[in-house]
């Protein structure tokens, strides 16, 4: 069976190379204490956690290594300037990849200047500051950050709020574990010390951000191009594979569709010969399962789920287990085949996991690709309780 993980890339790993002469050093404090009555230790600079063993400080905090967004990497989006409509997006890592491109991260951008024209916009930014008349200056910051966790909520079927630190003000992102566990208790990355709001939710910037500009989330419609059957042979430059998930911002008149996005290549270039979602998808004769590939792009993105996706296969019935709901991002012990009821044994050393029969339909149509596919390590930091 060919296995996903031939060619690996890693985000954080290949910008943080390029951004070392950019970073800041640790403002390491202490914010509290924990519960074992240690002192707790934050990093003001890079907001995260800076407690070594026994409750001493660390020489630098967990999140040093991270390349900070420069001013190269925000993109200045006028929203007065395409009337055609403007779609943000949560980037994040094809659940199936053969193709030998970099890791498209952050936030995906397209922006048409009339409606139905062409996209004169249709790139991935680290960060996106929106400004037009109607918008405060200087302009609404998005970060890849908050557009992936937003992702993550969305596909999961959370809404987001805005959440403000009640001790000093920071806006909250509720990363990882948290971005899919509705909550009151905050852990503010801005000061480092732990806040209670006034309803259980999850916090998320952009939020704010959506009810500023009047351009809240709308629900998308299903995809009304025909279904795509498509042989890999066809395509020897690579084939890269998405759930879709609703838009950050989505200002065009028509809605948003979704579907299974798919880019297809001819030849190694950054141009696909196709680049479309589609409601139905058939790659060499293996179908796709719509829901299957939307929840797969989205637990990859939950870094405490690593490894726990898995193909669930009955021995008693054959049955390939497909869990949703918050069975899709809780990983479990004695899973049971809802077809017998017959447990369920995992092919992983793991005893809490979660199934997805799409892990057994990618590794089968690895079998057809013209060259291995290539998997990609994010990078994000676990953040669990």
């Amino acid at each position: 069976m060919t296995k996903l993980s031939s060619h690996q890339t890693e985000l954080f790993g290949t910008l943080a190379k390029k951004a070392q002469k950019h970073a800041t050093a640790c403002d390491i404090n202490p914010v509290g204490k924990r519960r074992d009555g240690g002192t707790r230790y934050w990093c003001l600079a890079h907001q995260a956690d800076a407690t070594a063993k026994y409750g001493r400080p660390a020489k630098i905090c967990r999140a040093a290594h991270l390349p900070p967004i420069l001013p190269a990497d925000i993109l200045e989006l006028d929203l007065d300037q395409y009337d055609g409509g403007v779609a943000l997006w949560g980037a994040v890592p094809p659940v199936y990849d053969t193709t030998r491109l970099p890791l498209d991260f952050g936030i995906h951008v397209h922006a048409r200047e009339s409606t139905g024209g062409r996209k004169a916009i249709d790139q991935t930014h680290r960060a996106v500051r929106l400004k037009g008349h109607q918008l405060p200056e200087p302009g609404l910051l998005v970060s890849e950050i908050d557009a992936v966790y937003y992702m993550v909520s969305s596909v999961f079927g959370f809404e987001t709020r805005t959440v403000k630190c009640t001790l000093c003000g920071y806006s909250h992102l509720d990363k990882d574990w948290f971005s899919v566990h509705p909550h009151r208790r905050h852990l503010c990355a801005g000061c480092g010390r732990n806040f209670r709001d006034t309803v259980i939710g999850i916090g998320n910037p952009i939020r704010a951000t959506q009810e500023i500009s009047g351009l809240l989330p709308k629900k998308p419609v299903k995809a009304t191009k025909p279904p795509l059957s498509l042989r890999q042979c066809d395509y020897p430059g690579g084939t890269q594979i998405w759930g879709s998930n609703p838009a950050i911002i989505w200002s065009a008149q028509k809605p948003e569709e979704e579907g299974i996005h798919v880019h297809a290549y001819l030849r190694d270039s950054e141009l696909p010969d196709i680049d479309d979602t589609f409601p139905a998808v058939e790659i060499d004769g293996v179908k796709l399962n719509p829901a299957m590939v939307r929840t797969l792009m989205a637990q990859n993105s939950l870094p405490h789920l690593e490894r726990r996706v898995v193909s669930l296969r009955c021995e008693a019935c054959g049955h390939l287990e497909f869990h949703d709901g918050e069975s899709a991002f809780t990983p479990m012990v004695g899973s049971r085949c809802s077809k017998c009821s017959k447990s369920l044994s995992s092919p992983t050393r793991l005893r809490r996991t979660i199934g997805n029969p799409l892990i057994a339909t990618l590794e089968r149509i690895a079998q057809y690709a013209p060259r291995p596919p290539q998997t990609h390590a994010t990078g994000l930091l676990p953040e669990t309780l």
